[in-house]
């Protein structure tokens, strides 16, 4: 940092993000304020360029904020973290995450203060170089009996929606995470994965051999399971599916 901060605000609610925003752009230390939405859309904007801190609301639907910082947190260099939320019982997972601060809704401007602080403090420390982009979504955080686990991309051979969640159906096992499939096939899409049906995403590469059901319909085969293909997306999949063999890509359940 240099000439001032630049500072990424995320909040799914409107007014909160807009407050903030505007609190962050009266603080002499901050140079420039970028507003997301939501974890997904911040990843976004980090992929493509730097910033300095991320100021990050906890409670956000998909992704949230915890997990976002903890995705965060695997960078060689990340941004620093200050959390930003109505609710004071995540200090604890917050600050084992790394973050630098917590600041309680609504902020004042003194608390904001301090907490900027220590982000020049922490900022000045890094180096004025472009940070490594975080590959979008390569693993996902999965809780499960008061335990966070993070399963990788590459090990879930398709996705199936379930409401407001997804089932990721690894060779393993199958693993639920809070997240619309529509918002996971946006940021999965160019990796390898296609959506076959209304409530699946294919991995292209895990499919060992097409197979019809007892009904005349178009199954994909993989060692997680079968995937039901709907006749709209059967043509693109064949298509797909010839490409990869072309390559000699099909049947990643197969190898070792």
């Amino acid at each position: 940092m240099t000439n001032g901060l630049r500072v990424l605000a995320v909040d799914d609610v409107p007014p909160a993000l807009d407050e903030l925003c505007s609190l962050l752009r009266e603080a002499p230390e901050v140079a420039e304020v970028v507003a997301a939405g939501d974890a997904l859309n911040a990843l976004k904007l980090l992929q493509g360029s730097h910033f300095d801190a991320v100021f990050l609301d906890i409670s956000m639907p998909g992704l949230d904020g915890l997990e976002l910082a903890s995705l965060l947190a695997r960078l060689s260099e990340p941004p620093v973290i200050v959390f930003v939320t109505a609710h004071d019982g995540h200090a604890v997972a917050a600050y084992g995450i790394g973050a630098v601060d917590y600041l309680l809704k609504p902020v004042r401007a003194e608390r904001l203060s301090a907490a900027l602080s220590k982000v020049v403090r922490m900022a000045g420390n890094q180096p004025d170089e472009p940070k490594p982009a975080p590959d979008a979504m390569s693993a996902l955080p999965v809780e499960s009996g008061g335990r966070t686990r993070y399963v990788r991309r590459d090990d879930v051979q398709f996705v199936e929606a379930h409401g407001d969640y997804v089932r990721l159906h690894t060779k393993s096992g199958v693993h639920v995470t809070r997240m619309p499939i529509s918002r996971l096939e946006e940021y999965w899409e160019g990796t390898g994965f296609t959506r076959v049906h209304r409530g699946f995403l294919l991995a292209v590469d895990a499919v060992l051999e097409l197979r019809s059901d007892t009904t005349g319909g178009l199954l994909a085969h993989t060692e997680a399971g079968d995937v039901p293909v709907s006749r709209r997306h059967a043509r693109d999949l064949r298509d797909r599916l010839l490409a990869a063999a072309q390559r000699g890509e099909l049947g990643r359940g197969s190898r070792p």
